[in-house]
């Protein structure tokens, strides 16, 4: 079940985290030529961010199918979703050839990627911590989250290795690769998917016809500040993983004059770290609980925003290296171990994937633009990346409030009845209250 959620996870993730990868390196040249260096960086990222609009409304969409109809049958539609879209930017014609509607079906082409994301993750984690035993769900559900970062770390290797075809090689066909690989890759993900059993929590439901009629309404209505903490919870993780695994990739090579292999090499290490990482604060979240570790992890993001741009000016790459390891081995990877099961804890079991995957990226849409803002704010500054700094520190601030007013919810039965009431009520198993707020 573990390996099953990871592996389609990952693939899944893969696909998403190769545009921004591609954004980075050469789809501002090849779908915007015209533009000045500086519009085809923003006008890159600018297509990378319009994902995150449509994100909350794959959560919406999905999510409500995913109470309604299952959690495994949901994945299985954004499995191929996110696979075939994902695919077709390799076969898309560049500017060169097609003009504006090059960059329109590119758009296209990401919204649909959106749409899939937007549901994928909030399912897979439902899925996982359903089935995970009450004691170890934090621990069973990080390898959701390894699955995000095998997936940015696989996605950041296919890049590497086209590199090592040549600039004009990359130019004119190489970076299709990645993305044509996801033809093959769909069917890995849905052999995968398939191969795993429905929520036992949610074929209780259908069991006992529970099942909620209106998910997205019922969310809204009962569970009105668990929403609105998802939503502030992912605002900071979102920004740093694309400043630091999108934006840093372009800083690094504009600004610092640094080799494209030394930037993916930073995101591979600290991809590799976080990775190894994930299980050790899952475990870690079971035994201290969840606030902690969220709490933690923002105030560290925060008071290390600064330092990694100064390591970054040293030129140094093993100096480099360390600075974005230490950010997101400190700063990151503790928030995104506990988030599958955080989320999967805020809501009832008749609405799990909907305020889950709704919540989450309705956040997501709030720091999604991180890497054009970045660029943008560093054009501001001249140059200079402190302007930067202080918007992962402002998403950090954003995310403490959301976790200060969250509930420490390790010991709740998650197989709650769907629409309990909106005070704590006592599992007669269990001498711990369920929150159900």
């Amino acid at each position: 079940m573990v390996t099953a959620s990871l592996v389609g996870t990952a693939l899944e993730w893969y696909d998403f985290f190769i545009y921004g990868l591609a954004a980075a390196l050469v789809l501002g040249d090849l779908f915007f030529p015209n533009a000045s260096d500086t519009v085809r960086v923003l006008a890159s990222f600018a297509t990378f961010g319009v994902a995150f609009i449509f994100r909350p409304l794959g959560g919406f969409f999905f999510g409500r199918l995913g109470d309604r109809i299952g959690r495994r049958s949901t994945l299985v539609m954004t499995t191929l979703l996110m696979g075939f879209a994902t695919g077709i930017v390799g076969l898309l014609p560049t500017y060169e050839s097609a003009g504006v509607l090059a960059p329109i079906l590119l758009v296209a082409a990401r919204i649909c990627q959106g749409l899939g994301a937007g549901a994928e993750f909030g399912g897979a984690s439902t899925l996982l911590a359903e089935h995970a035993p009450r004691g170890r769900r934090a621990y069973y559900a990080s390898f959701v989250q390894t699955g995000v970062q095998v997936g940015l770390l696989t996605g950041t290797v296919a890049f590497l290795l086209v590199q090592m075809l040549g600039d004009e090689a990359v130019r004119e066909w190489g970076w299709r690769l990645p993305f044509l690989a996801s033809f093959v890759l769909i069917f890995v993900s849905l052999y995968v998917r398939l191969r795993v059993a429905e929520s036992p929590v949610f074929l209780a439901m259908e069991r006992d016809r529970t099942t909620v009629p209106s998910p997205v309404l019922t969310t809204l209505r009962r569970y009105p500040r668990s929403f609105l903490v998802g939503v502030g919870a992912h605002v900071c993780d979102t920004a740093v993983v694309y400043v630091y695994g999108t934006f840093m990739i372009t800083y690094l090579v504009k600004e610092e004059q640094q080799s494209r292999a030394v930037a993916l090499t930073g995101v591979i290490l600290f991809s590799l770290v976080v990775i190894a990482l994930q299980p050790v604060y899952g475990s870690l979240a079971d035994r201290i609980g969840r606030r902690p570790l969220n709490l933690f992890s923002v105030v560290f993001t925060a008071l290390f925003a600064v330092p990694p741009f100064l390591l970054v000016g040293t030129g140094q790459p093993v100096v480099i290296w360390l600075a974005m390891v230490t950010a997101m081995a400190l700063g990151f990877a503790p928030m995104i171990a506990v988030q599958p099961i955080f989320y999967a804890e805020l809501f009832g079991a008749g609405v799990r994937y909907t305020g889950f995957a709704a919540s989450r990226e309705v956040g997501a849409v709030v720091s999604g633009f991180s890497p054009l803002l970045a660029a943008a704010l560093l054009r501001a500054g001249g140059g200079a990346p402190w302007l930067v700094a202080g918007w992962i520190i402002a998403t950090a601030l954003i995310s403490l409030v959301a976790f200060l007013y969250s509930k420490e919810t390790r010991d709740i039965d998650i197989t709650a009845p769907t629409l309990a009431p909106a005070t704590p009520i006592r599992d007669k198993s269990s001498p711990q209250a369920v929150l159900t707020t």
